[in-house]
């Protein structure tokens, strides 16, 4: 035998050991003992090498090596190494989609930038520091960027052109001895969670790789391609007659430019020139015919004709959408395939979000309604809502989508406050699907909004939802930006009713205590709903006290001494009212008072990460309504329109009256 052979057969051998390795180890998983047995028998009187498993051992020393590495480069500033291992070894999908591993990404930067200036400010770590910003500027202008409309992070764009950060008052707190210790405290929990070892066993994961999964993602791009391909001819014919219009602009330009300085010369124009530019000119923005029957010899026609050319056309009247065969619907929904209750709550959904705002929507919305979507006044044991009990996760999530869509939208609120099980659905979902998931997360808000309607606020005030607000916000670094603002604007309104707030004296301590904390959330959104809160649980004399105990009055002076007016009027009012010696008001629950709930809170989130893609010759959306759910066209009644918006408080005061993030920011900036 050569020694090529040799040395092939000994490669073969070497293949073949590794994958009786992953055989043994994918039965020692699934803890086949007798098989392990059997299988190590009948491999040993064959002759055949199995490897040991290899276990975690290995992979768990790697892994704290890199960690160790991670944090050591960062402790020495050296940013090369660290964004280096970074890039290596956390996964791109945790990097690109987790907001947490964003938002940590982006103060690891800033961390880097000032790392010369803050350990020695002297003139040759200046010279770095300059070379450090040129990074933190490239940083922002690529992957820094999708962070820029945050809050949070909007004062640090403004760090690579201010001369001396260190005195700067906006960054004043990068330079405090705390800051770097509790970024590396929050790097070191990041890494421990992204870097744990799987304990999958390779045969699996080769299977998962090479399998189904890749296959679905190759079709789901491939359909991403050609839909690609389709805008980008469409957008290179638009480009290719704008480039011709413009060359064909730019040579009349030329043209006239020599005529007028012909006529300085006392050179005379004749009219059939001055014709065939215009002839010209006029064919590039309307028709040649209506160019050349138009007579150009009367003054001001040219210029007439090209301003009416690119005037604003009139809005077209909006077309209404076709009328469904909703008995089908509501069949299809309960009796039909998991995939395609799915594909049906999507589309009903997208009617609603993706209709034009008014004439449009409103119709939508009232055919929802008139035709009982969600089976209101159903008496079957399983209607449309009861979705919302599926062991399909991607069934319960869409359902949690449309009835947020409903409860964005006036009208939908009045509709589903009216379905007596509704509330005992969301709750019994609130607590018990997973923290992070998009099903809890459409619940939460769906009922942050039915909050504005005083019913709802009763209801979920009876079933305990302010002690789990409470309980869920007092770990709010683990609840993402948006879930947090509607977690406490729901708890703001839910305080602002008499029940609610002696609710809130039944542990008034734990209240305050989160309350106070939350003043101090890097994420300032939340602050007017845990001012008005605040406000408003302190009008009861026993909570009062125990913010005195607590010193609740030193805390909020130490908020009032930021450099933001609005929040020190507020925090003024919220310590006249700890310091105020009235009793407790009126009762609120039982007055007869109207809700003010005229909100459209449509917003773009409700339809954000969709996991649910159409399959090839798939019909999804709209023409899956159209195709398989057409109904006879019938004349809705439009829907009132509802006048002005209710009176907002003033801004000095914290607020005291039902709101949603939504509706708050759209005020704030009116």
């Amino acid at each position: 035998m050569s020694s090529r052979e040799a040395a092939k057969m000994g490669d073969i051998l070497a293949m073949e050991a590794d994958l009786l390795g992953m055989i043994k180890e994918y039965l020692k998983v699934g803890e086949f003992e007798e098989t392990v047995h059997s299988f190590d028998k009948e491999c040993k009187n064959k002759g055949k090498l199995v490897p040991k498993p290899q276990g975690n051992t290995l992979r768990d020393s790697k892994i704290l090596i890199i960690q160790k590495d991670l944090l050591s480069s960062f402790d020495d500033g050296d940013h090369k190494v660290f964004f280096e291992l970074w890039t290596e070894n956390v996964p791109s999908e945790v990097r690109d989609t987790d907001a947490q591993a964003q938002r940590l990404e982006f103060y690891l930067h800033i961390h880097f930038t000032i790392y010369p200036l803050k350990n020695h400010p002297g003139r040759h770590d200046r010279a770095e520091f300059e070379d450090r910003i040129s990074h933190f500027k490239q940083y922002l202008e690529t992957r820094g960027a999708a962070l820029s409309q945050t809050t949070e992070f909007l004062p640090y764009y403004a760090l690579p052109f201010v001369p001396n950060p260190a005195v700067h008052p906006s960054f004043r707190d990068l330079f405090q001895d705390s800051w770097m210790p509790q970024l590396k405290v929050k790097l070191e929990q990041f890494l421990s969670v992204t870097l744990k070892p799987s304990n999958t066993p390779r045969l699996l994961t080769l299977y998962k790789e090479g399998g189904r999964t890749t296959k679905e993602a190759m079709q789901q791009l491939q359909l991403q391609l050609v839909e690609s391909e389709r805008r980008t001819a469409n957008y290179m014919r638009k480009f290719s007659k704008m480039q011709a219009v413009y060359h064909n602009l730019i040579g009349i330009t030329a043209e006239l430019v020599d005529s007028l300085e012909a006529t300085i010369s006392g050179k005379m124009i004749s009219p059939e020139y001055l014709q065939s530019v215009c002839v010209r000119l006029i064919s590039s923005q309307m028709r040649q015919s209506v160019a050349q029957s138009t007579d150009f010899t009367r003054p001001g026609t040219a210029s007439s004709l090209l301003r009416a050319s690119i005037a604003p056309q009139r809005p077209k009247e909006v077309p209404m959408l076709p009328s469904l065969d909703y008995e089908k619907l509501k069949k299809d929904l309960v009796e039909g395939s998991d995939r395609l209750r799915s594909l049906l709550l999507q589309a009903l959904r997208w009617r609603l979000t993706r209709s034009l705002h008014g004439e449009q929507r409103d119709t939508v919305l009232q055919a929802y309604i008139s035709n009982d979507l969600l089976e209101r006044y159903g008496t079957k044991q399983k209607t449309v809502l009861h979705l919302m009990r599926s062991k399909n996760e991607t069934v319960r999530q869409y359902a949690a989508r449309l009835i947020n869509a409903f409860a964005s939208l006036a009208e939908g609120r009045v509709y589903l406050s009216q379905i007596p099980f509704l509330l005992k659905l969301l709750t019994e979902a609130l607590r018990r699907e997973e923290k992070d998931s998009l099903t809890r997360e459409n619940v939460l808000v769906a009922l942050q909004k039915l909050s504005l309607r005083r019913s709802q606020q009763t209801a979920m005030i009876a079933d305990e939802l302010i002690g789990w607000l409470v309980d869920e916000l007092q770990d709010s670094d683990c609840l993402s930006d948006y879930t947090l603002e509607y977690s406490v604007a729901l708890l703001m309104n839910l305080c602002l009713r008499t029940k609610g707030k002696r609710k809130c004296a039944e542990n008034a301590k734990h209240v305050l205590k989160v309350l106070t904390d939350l003043l101090g959330h890097e994420n300032h959104e939340i602050r007017p709903y845990v001012n008005g809160a605040l406000y408003s649980i302190l009008c009861i004399p026993s909570v009062r006290q125990e913010a005195r105990e607590m010193s609740v009055e030193e805390i909020l002076c130490c908020y009032s001494k930021e450099e933001n007016p609005e929040l020190n009027r507020q925090i003024e009012f919220i310590i006249k009212q700890l310091n105020s010696a009235e009793e407790e008001g009126p009762e609120s629950d039982d007055e007869d008072e109207e809700d003010d709930d005229e909100e459209d809170l449509m917003e773009t989130d409700l339809d954000k990460e969709e996991i649910l893609q159409p399959q090839p010759r798939e019909l999804s959306g709209e023409s899956l309504l159209t195709t398989e759910y057409l109904g006879i066209m019938t004349n809705m009644a439009k829907v009132k329109r509802r006048s002005a918006p209710p009176p907002q408080p003033s801004v000095d005061e914290p607020l005291q009256r039902p709101v949603t993030p939504g509706s708050h920011r759209n005020v704030n900036t009116m």
